[in-house]
């Protein structure tokens, strides 16, 4: 996704004062207002299982298979492509057994919009699906058997400049090779893959297979508004939070996954008091969506709520912002844009993984939230 910006720091300085930030808070909490955001520590950890990931090349120009691995237990595959030809195409996930005994593959979670020219409605529909987690499927396999998997036929067929993109969550009993492809309208996948060149990647490198597939943050000590004022953490900065390196298999050199696209975010709070939460791109246009986990409920909430995307509003970039990073801190400053994400007290968990089409990073943003 050749979208995102090297952006590895905070935002312009300024004096606003922003109380208008904070509705419905106590006065000694107001006390605690500034707009300068601490970095909050958190504990990072890496588990789950291989994560294949095909955005390269993004703008396909040509037929060909896009990327081809073999993995086994539980996987993750993420597809990100445009066809950028001048006629119809289709577009193909093909799992082939490569055993001499049956497979199962439990498709155990996935969202996928239909082809669209509006990456930002592609991205946030996609992540909209995946998060509202109720996609379930099954294929079984006969030794060496191949099988084309289109859950939805019809979203596999792309009209040129539109853009295709998906994830798939699934469990493999036995190792399965996948391969994803982009292939004539009218031909047949299962032959046309016999002959199928892989195609060459483009200059971002955006594909590759990525071990532990989910990554989960937790606050190293409780959030406390009155000590802490307005906090927050950072994602998808390679600096606080690390992007992902693995193997591109198709010809085994090491890659680096810019955004993290595909990796799983469990992120973990505690707070002593209510607390607002908020999210706020500060890498350039963002549209998403992450599920809360609260005390036994649960919901999706699109970032943002009640427009496609945001960020695009977001102050011009100074040197000022530099210093600021390396010392850990970030600026709000006056055009701050700030997806709710709620109020909460005790404690609370968000699921959140980058979009597709929208630019990194984020901040997810704590400050004094409504009494109870």
């Amino acid at each position: 996704m050749n979208f995102f910006k090297k952006f590895f720091a905070a935002i312009l300085a300024a004096t606003t004062s922003f109380s208008a930030l904070l509705p419905n808070v106590s006065a000694a909490n107001r006390t605690f207002q500034s707009t300068v955001m601490k970095k909050l520590d958190v504990l990072s950890q890496d588990s789950g299982g291989t994560l294949i990931f095909s955005d390269s090349p993004e703008y396909v120009n040509r037929n060909g298979i896009l990327y081809t691995d073999t993995v086994s237990g539980e996987a993750r595959i993420l597809f990100y492509h445009l066809n950028n030809t001048g006629v119809r195409k289709r577009f193909a996930i093909i799992f082939e057994n490569p055993n001499n005994e049956n497979v199962v593959v439990d498709i155990t979670r996935g969202g996928m919009s239909e082809p669209n020219k509006n990456y930002f409605s592609v991205g946030k529909i996609t992540q909209t699906m995946y998060m509202e987690d109720d996609f379930r499927d099954k294929i079984e396999f006969e030794p060496y058997e191949r099988k084309v998997y289109q859950p939805r036929e019809k979203n596999f067929l792309l009209k040129p400049g539109q853009l295709i993109h998906g994830v798939c969550d699934f469990t493999a009993n036995k190792p399965v090779t996948i391969y994803l492809m982009m292939y004539p309208e009218h031909a047949d996948p299962l032959q046309f893959i016999y002959y199928a060149e892989i195609l060459p990647k483009d200059e971002q490198r955006l594909r590759g297979t990525f071990k532990q597939m989910n990554r989960t943050l937790t606050l190293k000590r409780p959030y406390d508004s009155e000590r802490d004022g307005l906090g927050y953490i950072r994602i998808g900065d390679n600096i606080h939070d690390l992007f992902k390196r693995g193997i591109d298999a198709t010809d085994g050199s090491e890659v680096i996954n810019y955004g993290n696209y595909g990796i799983n975010y469990t992120i973990n709070f505690r707070m002593k008091f209510p607390t607002r939460f908020c999210l706020s791109p500060i890498g350039g246009h963002y549209a998403g969506a992450l599920r809360y986990k609260y005390y036994g409920q649960s919901g999706v909430i699109q970032t943002p709520a009640h427009r496609l995307y945001f960020g695009d509003r977001m102050p011009p970039e100074n040197l000022a912002v530099a210093v600021a990073g390396a010392e850990w801190i970030s600026i709000m400053t006056e055009g701050t844009e700030l997806s709710e994400l709620g109020n909460y007290s005790g404690q609370v968990s968000f699921e959140y993984s980058p979009p597709g089409a929208s630019n990194l990073p984020v901040n997810i943003v704590l400050m004094p939230g409504k009494d109870n």
